[in-house]
């Protein structure tokens, strides 16, 4: 990728990192619409491919593996960093750290122009938690690599599919009586996602080449009570909001991994971060960039809207570290594959047959005991998992990287083929997948439970589970097959 052009007309070359992700799904339309050459980069290429438009390159680069890096960067002129590990396990402070170096250095070697980086915006004298100071330090060892870098610092953002706008959401709908913690009053600048994207499109073409830091907030200054209060007026709810000091952060994420979206791990990051306040003390990014932000109450009406629409062009969840990481075993250590295979005939095409299984999951359930598998997503909640609040983008289409329950999208062929990943807690790795195949005017529906066990406890867990499958599985492919052939979805 090139650019061609003198310096005030020529079309900038961008990479965007991150393009899987809740802020970088967003942009990358937004990107393109604004007429810049983008080229994102993709741990798996597949899962962003069926996203971006065909004028998009997406190439395959690891942060954590700077070998990987000089191609993905070659040629470019401005490099949005939009990539964290919060979600992750294990120490993601330092692999955010490492990840930014590597980047920085990379960047550095490629004579890239400027970075564009997205952090969390803090202020007051109180030590910071350890996401934002985690988010600090990333800007810092972003700037130590020499190239110029505009940090653009937001508050809270508002937007459907918002990590922040689930949490509300889903508080609000689910509890006419909430009992907040100290940090529900804590004092934010809420910012609409769409004011978000205006500055860090705006931010490829700003003129200064120096190193910036810019914090952005919207139009009023509010916090998590008064974005539960005004959403609740806007959908026309009455609800009580008790406050009482004692609940710590830990019980706080774990009563907010009962009853929203938000499971306990990431909630105790969330929380953590919820006693900072953050709202704008330097008003500079008002007159470098032509942003108008809306208040508090456009942002959540625009989230309303899309929410209502059932549209949600990406979530918070989507990101890959959401879910944790694939457990950091050596291949040598899972044993054979065990599996769970299943065919059934239905009287329809191929493309019959296949939509049940294109609408599976979220809000239609699982078409059989579908209270067992919430009763096992609340043990993965227990454990620190996903649970199944995440549900699905869209309720009648998929593409891969998709989430849905405690299942991510690996594969996906419209009318043949969809394999699931699975994201809970387990002792191994497993999938579930489906095929249709025409049959002489009819379809097999072919349905796989694949198990790669961990050591000894791997084999007793799927061993064990061995009665429970035969029901649920075998439920589950009856259930599509009726669905299938009464045409239901």
């Amino acid at each position: 990728m090139s650019s061609t052009g003198t310096d005030e007309t020529r079309v900038p070359a961008v990479l965007l990192t991150g393009a899987t992700g809740y802020i970088g799904g967003r942009l990358v339309p937004a990107l393109e619409a604004s007429g810049v050459r983008l080229r994102c980069l993709a741990r798996r290429p597949s899962a962003l491919e069926s996203r971006v438009s065909g004028s998009t390159e997406v190439v395959a680069g690891d942060l954590l593996d700077p070998a990987s890096l000089d191609a993905a960067l070659d040629g470019i002129d401005v490099a949005y960093y939009l990539v964290h590990s919060m979600g992750a396990h294990g120490d993601y402070r330092e692999k955010d750290r490492q990840a930014a170096a590597n980047f920085g250095e990379a960047a550095k070697r490629a004579r890239v122009g400027r970075i564009v980086y997205l952090g969390g915006l803090a202020d007051g004298d109180e030590a910071l938690s350890k996401h934002l100071e985690s988010r600090r330090e990333t800007g810092e060892v972003l700037r130590q690599s020499g190239v110029p870098i505009v940090e653009l610092r937001a508050s809270v953002v508002v937007g459907s599919g918002s990590l922040s706008f689930e949490l509300v959401r889903a508080l609000v709908e689910r509890l006419p009586v909430m009992i907040c913690p100290r940090w529900v009053s804590t004092q934010a600048q809420p910012i609409g996602i769409d004011d978000v994207l205006a500055y860090l499109v705006a931010a490829v073409r700003l003129p200064d080449r120096e190193s910036r830091i810019f914090e952005i907030g919207g139009a009023d200054r509010a916090s998590y009570g008064d974005l539960m209060r005004e959403y609740a007026r806007q959908r026309g709810l009455r609800r009580v909001m008790i406050s009482v000091p004692l609940l710590t952060p830990h019980l706080s994420s774990l009563w907010l991994g009962l009853v929203t979206p938000v499971y306990a791990r990431v909630g105790r990051e969330l929380i953590g971060g919820l006693k900072n306040r953050s709202v704008v003390t330097d008003p500079s990014a008002l007159s470098a960039f032509s942003v108008k932000p809306v208040g508090l109450a456009e942002a959540i009406a625009r989230a309303i809207r899309h929410e209502d629409q059932a549209f949600a062009q990406t979530r918070w969840s989507d990101a890959r570290s959401s879910g944790g990481d694939s457990p950091s075993l050596p291949e040598t250590q899972f044993g054979t594959r065990l599996a769970d295979r299943r065919t059934v005939r239905v009287g329809v095409d191929p493309d019959r047959a296949f939509g049940p299984i294109a609408r599976i999951g979220g809000d239609r359930g699982w078409y059989f005991g579908t209270w067992m598998w919430r009763c096992r997503g609340a043990v993965d909640l227990l454990m620190g998992g996903v649970g199944m609040r995440r549900g699905r983008r869209d309720p009648d289409s998929l593409v891969v990287g998709d989430t849905l329950d405690f299942w991510r999208v690996e594969a996906f062929e419209p009318g043949r083929r969809l394999r699931l990943a699975a994201e809970m807690k387990l002792p191994g790795r497993a999938w579930l997948e489906f095929e249709v195949t025409p049959d002489d005017g009819g379809t097999i529906i072919h349905q796989t439970a694949l198990f790669d066990p961990v050591g000894l406890s791997g084999l007793v867990y799927w061993y064990t589970l061995l009665p429970v499958h035969e029901v649920v599985f075998g439920g589950l492919l009856r259930g599509i097959a009726r669905r299938a052939e009464t045409g239901r979805a």
